[in-house]
Parts: C-alpha cells; sequence; structure tokens
C-alpha cells in the first residue's frame, strides 16, 4: 500500500525529534564523561604534586578543582530541569508599568541585565521587537535568548520585577518604587507542530517606530499579528522586511498558544501560578532596592544580594538556583 504524503511527512518529522533527542543525551554523557576524566586527572596531579612537594603544580591543581566544581554545579543544576519545554530557547518579554520614564528606565535596566547573563553563558541575544520610551529607557522590548536550557534558567525570571531607588529622572529627588512585569516563554521548535487557521488571524502592517535604519522608518515593515479566536496580539519590526517580521511573529505567536494549550491540556494554572506569580501589579517576585540601603531580595526563595551592582550586570545565578531547587 502506498504511503500518503502526510505520513511520510509525520515519519520524517518523528526521525527528526529522536535524532535531536539522542543527539542531546549524547551530549549529556560526553559532559559527564569529560568532568569525570578531568577530575581523576587532577587527582593524580594533586598526589603527584604533594609527594614531590612541588608548589607550582599544587597551585595549578588548585585552580583545575576550582573550575571543575563550577562545571560540577552547572551540571548538578542543570539535572533539576526535567520539563520537555527547559531545553528550549526563550522568549523573554519586558514591560513597563506606571511610573512613565522611571518605569520605562527600569525596561531598559533589566533588559542589560538579561543580555549580560546571555552574553556572559555563550548565548545569543536577539530583539524582535522594540518600542522606546517617550524620553529615555524602553517601553517594552521583546527578545529571544537562544542557547542550552535557555527557557529553564530564565522561567525563574516570570513574574513583576520591583525597584526602589531616588530617581535621577526627579527634581526633587524623592525615592521612587517602579514597577516592571518580565514574561518568559519557550520558543516553540520544529519537533511541536501548532496548527493556525490563516482565516483565525488579522495581521496589519505599519512603519517601524524604532531603531533600524532609514529602510526600516521609510516602509511598511513592521507586522502585528492578531489571533482572533484567543485576543493573543504579537508584533515584530526590527527585520528589515516584512516577511521575516512576520516570521518573527509568527514564531512568538505560535509560542503563546502552546503555552496556552499546554496550561490547559495538563491543569496546572494554579500550581503555576504558586510557583511563579501570576502577571500582576502588587505581587512581585523579587525587589531590587538602590535607597536607602542596597539589597536585592527575592520573596519566593528568601535569597538575598548585597551587591546590586553586580546583578544588574547579568550576576542574577543565585536566584535561578535557588528557585530551582526549591521547586
Amino acid at each position: 500500500m502506498m504511503a500518503t504524503p502526510g505520513f511520510w511527512q509525520k515519519d520524517q518529522e518523528e526521525v527528526s525529534r529522536l535524532s535531536q533527542e539522542r543527539a542531546w543525551m549524547r551530549g549529556e554523557i560526553d559532559a559527564w564523561q569529560k568532568l569525570y576524566k578531568e577530575t581523576e586527572d587532577a587527582r593524580i596531579l594533586a598526589e603527584i604534586a604533594q609527594e614531590e612537594r612541588d608548589e607550582t603544580a599544587i597551585k595549578e591543581v588548585r585552580r583545575d578543582m576550582a573550575r571543575l566544581q563550577r562545571e560540577i554545579k552547572g551540571m548538578e543544576l542543570t539535572s533539576l530541569l526535567g520539563d520537555p519545554d527547559d531545553k528550549r530557547n526563550a522568549i523573554v518579554a519586558i514591560n513597563a508599568g506606571a511610573g512613565g520614564t522611571e518605569a520605562q528606565d527600569w525596561v531598559e535596566m533589566l533588559f542589560r541585565m538579561y543580555t549580560r547573563w546571555a552574553e556572559d553563558k555563550g548565548m545569543d541575544v536577539r530583539v524582535i521587537d522594540y518600542l522606546p520610551g517617550d524620553e529615555a529607557g524602553i517601553k517594552n522590548v521583546t527578545l529571544t535568548i537562544t542557547g542550552p536550557y535557555a527557557y529553564g534558567y530564565l522561567k525563574s525570571e516570570h513574574g513583576i520585577h520591583r525597584m526602589v531607588r531616588i530617581s535621577p529622572f526627579d527634581a526633587t529627588g524623592r525615592r521612587h518604587t517602579t514597577f516592571a512585569s518580565v514574561s518568559v516563554l519557550p520558543e516553540v521548535d520544529t519537533d511541536i507542530v501548532i496548527e493556525i487557521d490563516e482565516n483565525d488571524l488579522r495581521i496589519d502592517t505599519y512603519r517601524a517606530s524604532g531603531p533600524g535604519g532609514q529602510h526600516v522608518n521609510k516602509t511598511s515593515s513592521a507586522v502585528r499579528i492578531t489571533h482572533l479566536p484567543t485576543g493573543i496580539v504579537v508584533q515584530c519590526q526590527n527585520e528589515k522586511s516584512q516577511h521575516r517580521n512576520k516570521d518573527m511573529a509568527m514564531k512568538v505567536l505560535k509560542a503563546k498558544l502552546y503555552k496556552a494549550e499546554k496550561e490547559k491540556l495538563e491543569q496546572k494554572k494554579h500550581e503555576m501560578h504558586q510557583t511563579q506569580k501570576e502577571i500582576a501589579w502588587g505581587s512581585q517576585i523579587r525587589s531590587y532596592v538602590f535607597n536607602p540601603y542596597r539589597l536585592v531580595k527575592d520573596h519566593r526563595t528568601n535569597m538575598e544580594e548585597g551587591n546590586v551592582d553586580r546583578v544588574m550586570d547579568g550576576g542574577i545565578d543565585m536566584f535561578i538556583d535557588a528557585y530551582l531547587r526549591l521547586k
């Protein structure tokens, strides 16, 4: 019996999925074996250096052991990421709350924080939507962070982030409390099929308002897609062509539809709200205090860090670690 084209397509998709899964598992095994071998080599070198009282070799062993401890801790943390979505890339959207320029500046600070974190991990950052503030900062920005377990790590950032400081935009020098929402979604990969009826979409084009050069600003290259059954709206304006903006907006739409469907099927909405907090003003997951004292505190885990500058430079691993271990 001759197979239909649809049958072959599904078969090829399954083969591709299994190949990707096999490659991922092989990579995990290779990484553990590499760490085991390096640890054994360091142990043997330490024994020889101690017997021969070789101070130079002992210092080298100490450096290697410190590095290996960091890598093993990273592998241990990765082992906590067991959800199928954890391996996926992340789509991060940051939106300003009430507060005008102060809130928009806070969005830009968070955007820089996540960009620094991703770059330190060797991950790629790509801005897919950007709306600058009226005077300074950013009203909202959406970016994709591409790298191993990007979503698994960054799902801990989903929620409201609160900042307290003396605003540089307040001539009277008053202290302000500002909020921004951070939404983190897994990027839908090719191994998951999300069917979207073209009749359910309203696609609008407009001129891009953000940075991008003369071509972007003079042509209607920006794309906004509304999914009529759900009311979900996505947009992209940072690519040079309307076609590429549409493709990227569709990817974000698929990610949002995928997340909504998964929550409905798994019936874990209540559980998710308990662990991640619903995005609503007053339910902040973390506070960043610059004045009258300096402290960053995660309200879910009670993890605190007094070096605020370190955190704003992308040093959020302690918060991610604490959140994953709490779960």
